[in-house]
């Protein structure tokens, strides 16, 4: 009997992507036997990647000991631990990363609000800061730009970090929400709301929107108004970013003090000229 052929990984594991529909009792017999074989190996996590028309198969791979490990909307995939060693695949991803945007305007001290038609905040007329989710695949600093432009048209060009705090169990009563509020500087000041969610958009006076009742009522609002107005006044010093790569060449930022970051640049930018000579 044939065994189904998997891409080994570096922690003892395999990964097999049917490719080719299979019928489910062929599946059976050739997934018992390479259970056998990978067994035999040594090997310990067995992930199965079922695409979207490989539903036939999910009930066989579940018999022979296999749990959903995680969905996307062109796959499912499975996980068995066949090790006699204790189980350590890792848990489906656990927190979404959400931003928001404090969009600065020095020289009149106002701040981009909006009002949304829908979620959280319909018909509680509160003014707050554009948010939103980062996109698998993006960075934050782009995130956050990307997010204020859909909603207000504003273009505008992340600065820092201020802060960020967590929120458990926020996205379908289970995930750990990241939010992570950040200064742009606006490059233009039109504003053209995004209609299909935001109710109205204006600049208003940093001191207005920290002083609206919902702020100063909600504790964790009223800490993040704060530092917003704190910023304001240029007492407030967040992370910024200095590009980077990861170990494998992928291009990648690191958030660290903006006083630091500018140094870093600086560093980086002498460097580079004087090996340029």
């Amino acid at each position: 009997m044939d065994i189904l052929i998997g891409e080994t990984d570096n922690y003892d594991g395999v990964t097999v992507t049917m490719n080719e529909p299979m019928d489910a009792e062929v599946f059976t017999h050739r997934l018992r036997a390479s259970l056998s074989h990978w067994r035999q190996e040594g090997k310990k996590g067995i992930w199965i990647k079922l695409p979207l028309g490989f539903a036939n198969l999910i009930e066989s791979a579940v018999t022979e000991g296999f749990r959903y490990h995680h969905a996307e909307p062109e796959y499912l995939m499975l996980v068995s631990w066949i090790s006699n060693t204790p189980d350590t695949i890792p848990a489906n991803a656990s927190h979404i990363v959400g931003v928001g945007a404090l969009v600065l305007n020095k020289s009149t001290r106002e701040v981009l609000v909006v009002q949304e038609k829908s979620g959280y905040f319909r018909d509680k007329n509160v003014w707050k800061l554009p948010t939103g989710v980062v996109h698998e695949g993006e960075d934050i600093c782009d995130g956050v730009a990307r997010e204020v432009e859909e909603e207000t048209g504003i273009i505008a060009d992340f600065v820092e970090v201020l802060s960020f705090r967590q929120s458990h169990k926020a996205f379908l009563k289970q995930k750990t929400d990241l939010f992570f509020l950040c200064v742009l500087t606006p490059r233009s000041y039109d504003i053209t709301e995004q209609k299909s969610e935001i109710l109205e958009a204006k600049w208003m006076p940093i001191k207005e929107y920290v002083d609206q009742p919902w702020n100063q009522k909600k504790e964790m609002f009223k800490i993040m108004a704060e530092i917003c107005e704190k910023k304001c006044d240029e007492d407030y010093v967040g992370f910024s970013t200095v590009e980077t790569v990861t170990g494998t060449g992928k291009k990648s930022f690191v958030y660290c003090n903006a006083d630091h970051a500018t140094s870093l640049k600086a560093t980086r930018d002498q460097a580079s000229s004087s090996s340029s000579l």
